[in-house]
């Protein structure tokens, strides 16, 4: 019987099964350089210029954008302070890149706007190289419509983080309050400033317990200091002048 056939066969299928391997390979490998070669490496840009971290992530096919400016005592104006994702991490061609700029020291004064009308305030804020931020509003009954009833940072503050000055605008009665002026509650019986907040719908934490030493007696012409009467709050959160609404959760701390 002749089995050249079978071996032709064998060797014909041989050779197809050694075909669809080097395929294959060649696919996978192929998928491979096809995948990584999509991924880079996010270079560190903290410190960079800003013109210099562009121009390098743009040489990686990488996307930058600059989304929050500071005040930096470190570091100089125009430079990166911070960057997402961070440096090394893999990424795809294309991705974005978000990065903060220095605005360096805080060289200027914040103004005083409490009392202008909100443009004249806009106006005034920009005139030194600041910005408005939230806007929130108050209705107020004794002050015209549209005038800064309070800001944040306040006037001359030093340390800000950022070049935005957030603004507490007065609206008509009728306008539904989106926030409201955190009164200055130390001292008062803790049930008084509960209710205080309650009537305009801010709901207070359980109240800490703080144990308070008395005061010595006063000596010569120093008058005597008053002991703190227990059940009064002697620290409260948000401070005096902060911006709140209904879904701040106010934290008293009362003396013991």
């Amino acid at each position: 019987m002749d089995r050249r056939p079978v071996i032709n066969f064998v060797q014909a299928l041989s050779l197809v099964m050694a075909l669809i391997m080097v395929a294959l390979v060649s696919a996978i490998v192929t998928m491979h350089f096809a995948i990584h070669g999509a991924e880079v490496q996010v270079p560190a840009l903290k410190g960079m210029t800003v013109a210099d971290a562009r121009s390098q992530t743009a040489g990686l096919g990488l996307n930058l954008n600059v989304d929050n400016r500071y005040y930096s005592a470190d570091v100089a104006a125009g430079h990166i302070l911070t960057q997402s994702p961070p440096e090394g991490t893999i990424v795809r061609r294309a991705w974005l890149v978000r990065v903060s700029e220095s605005l360096g020291p805080q060289k200027v004064e914040v103004p005083d706007t409490v009392g202008r009308t909100e443009r004249e305030a806009a106006l005034t804020l920009r005139r030194v190289g600041l910005e408005v931020g939230t806007t929130a509003h108050l209705p107020d009954a004794n002050a015209a419509e549209g005038v800064v009833l309070a800001q944040d940072p306040p006037a001359r503050a030093q340390g800000i983080a950022q070049p935005s000055i957030n603004l507490l605008v007065a609206v008509p009665d009728v306008t539904p309050p989106d926030g409201f002026v955190m009164p200055d509650l130390v001292g008062l019986p803790v049930i008084t400033a509960q209710a205080a907040l309650l009537r305009v719908g801010i709901k207070t934490a359980p109240p800490t317990v703080l144990p308070v030493a008395i005061p010595p007696v006063g000596t010569g012409d120093a008058p005597p200091r008053l002991p703190v009467r227990p059940g009064s709050v002697v620290t409260q959160q948000p401070a005096p002048g902060s911006r709140v609404d209904q879904t701040t959760l106010v934290k008293l701390a009362i003396a013991q």
